[in-house]
């Protein structure tokens, strides 16, 4: 069993799916866990289940980051949106949000997060990626070019970071089981032309060689091994939890 007692941690988009899963799991560890989100009334809520706090804060204003100071232990940058659309249809502004809230925020997380890490030579870097930072799927510009940034930053973090106690990793899972997967369906449907209830498996699970979704638990406890003690010598990697798709 992975001990957290006495850190820190800090999970964005942590009021629901995965985020919320790695908090439990993180608490039931023993961590103290801070659970930011955009919604803050869900965030309260997960809080108060898990004797936490919460932060109810917007990762697309970017410039009110820029002045932040953290001082967590464990740093899960997991907040995330979808949107699907072929590139020359692709909102301009949906595709800013969508780097502000999934690149550019856990770069100043980062930042703000570092100095203390470092003063106590010790720090964990999650980065929920995706198989989407290690591979491309149509209509996903956006997603998937923010994934792939993400891969690198948390490369230098890891390089950044190592004289320091501080490791970086990016966890990479296909379809998780979350609401963000669900709201999905609408959209996937009209544009590959088929129904709603086949787009699961004639889209999702079509490069899995293991036929399902995967479960918000199942990342957690992989996140909560990497948050460890156990992993100080795993650092700067891509951890696929993709059920085969990026073997190909």
């Amino acid at each position: 069993m992975t001990d957290l007692t006495g850190r820190t941690a800090l999970i964005t988009g942590g009021a629901s799916g995965i985020g919320a899963a790695c908090a439990r799991a993180f608490a039931a560890a023993g961590a103290r866990v801070t659970i930011a989100d955009l919604n803050g009334e869900a965030a309260a809520e997960v809080a108060a289940e898990l004797d936490g706090d919460s932060w109810a804060v917007d990762l697309s204003d970017t410039v009110a980051l820029r002045d932040v100071s953290l001082d967590c232990d464990i740093l899960v940058n997991n907040a995330g949106l979808q949107h699907v659309a072929p590139i020359e249809d692709f909102d301009p502004e949906r595709f800013a949000l969508m780097l502000r809230v999934m690149l550019e925020a856990p770069f100043l997380l980062i930042r703000a997060a570092l100095p203390h890490m470092y003063e106590q030579g010790f720090g964990r870097v999650l980065n929920l990626s995706s198989v989407h930072g290690l591979r491309a799927s149509q209509y996903k510009s956006a997603y998937v070019a923010a994934k792939h940034g993400l891969e690198g930053l948390s490369k230098v973090t890891a390089l950044e970071g190592g004289a320091h106690g501080v490791t970086s990793n990016c966890i990479n899972p296909t379809y998780v089981r979350t609401p963000l997967v669900e709201a999905q369906l609408p959209g996937q449907a009209k544009l590959h032309g088929i129904r709603e209830d086949q787009v699961v498996t004639d889209v999702m699970l079509a490069e899995s060689a293991i036929k399902r979704l995967v479960e918000p638990s199942e990342v957690a406890s992989l996140a909560l091994w990497l948050a460890g003690p156990d992993a100080g010598m795993v650092t700067g990697a891509s951890h696929t939890m993709d059920g085969g798709w990026s073997a190909r």
